[in-house]
């Protein structure tokens, strides 16, 4: 057995559970894997996964073989960064993780100008919620909204944004001067009562929160379209110009946004230039983020 590339399908399959988790974590269809997992399975003479209509189980030759796998993994991982992390070129692919909030609503103009700035590096981003494990080279840099970043990782906190509360022109308009609050309603979170904390540390506290809408891209078009108060970050919302804050309009801080690497690639040239570049862009924004921009 000497194929890498084997012990990566397995070991997706291993941690996924299932052909269909396991080709979305590589990349490929699931015949592929399929494929790939029958044809291991028959090249080193044992069976690694039980087929259930559940899913695939792990079987105990399965589980003593994904412990030695995941050790090679790490091995390779950490050759891959030490080999980059030496790069001196300006060139070549680099995976960048984010949230799509930040994507969309803030960064996509910086990403532009780094393009014309840098036309050899193609940058390869990935738009996601979930936390891509940087140890794995799942992503070269990634650009993070959390008050706790990993040890594991290098960087630089940039900014804490704001946040503050919305509604549409529209929405004002129906409800006057918002005195009357038992008309009014929040637009939920996904909270499993109507007066979660963060609406108990508004200005509204006694408007119940109603719907739930755990997307920030989507709140804020639930907003727009004036189904009710919604608590936003000032960077998305106070572009909007059928958005307005409500009184008494004041910005909240709220979380951090860092920009980080692993350990071994913090000196690689594409990785320090695009770090240094993005963290200008910015903080180029600092006003918009700390809510100090609104219409």
């Amino acid at each position: 057995m000497n194929d890498w590339d084997d012990l990566r399908f397995f070991l997706a399959l291993a941690r996924k559970g299932s052909i269909r988790g396991a080709a979305t974590l590589l990349g490929v269809n699931h015949s592929t894997v399929s494929r790939r997992i029958d044809a291991f399975e028959k090249k080193i003479g044992a069976r690694l996964f039980e087929r259930l209509p559940s899913g695939y189980f792990i079987t105990q030759a399965g589980e003593e073989m994904s412990h030695s796998a995941a050790k090679i993994e790490a091995e390779i991982n950490t050759i891959g960064r030490q080999v980059t992390g030496r790069d001196a070129r300006l060139d070549g692919v680099l995976r960048v993780t984010l949230h799509d909030s930040l994507a969309q609503k803030l960064l996509m103009p910086v990403f532009v100008e780094f393009g014309r700035s840098y036309p050899e590096i193609e940058l390869d981003l990935a738009i996601t919620h979930s936390m891509a494990d940087l140890s794995k080279r799942e992503a070269d840099v990634a650009i993070r909204i959390s008050n706790d970043p990993p040890d594991s990782l290098v960087g630089r906190r940039l900014v804490r944004y704001a946040t503050s509360t919305y509604a549409s022109l529209d929405y004002l308009a129906q409800h006057g001067d918002l005195k009357d609050h038992k008309n009014l309603t929040w637009i939920g979170w996904g909270d499993r009562v109507q007066d979660p904390q963060w609406v108990r540390d508004s200005h509204y506290p006694d408007v119940p929160a109603r719907n739930c809408i755990c997307h920030p891209l989507a709140q804020l078009e639930a907003a727009k379209a004036g189904m009710g108060l919604a608590m936003l970050p000032c960077f998305m919302a106070d572009t909007e110009p059928t958005l307005r804050r409500v009184p008494p309009a004041t910005a909240n801080p709220s979380r951090d946004i860092w920009i980080l690497t692993h350990e071994d690639l913090r000196h690689t040239a594409r990785v320090r230039r695009f770090t240094d570049f993005v963290a200008k862009g910015i903080l180029a924004k600092k006003d918009l983020l700390e809510g100090k921009c609104p219409l």
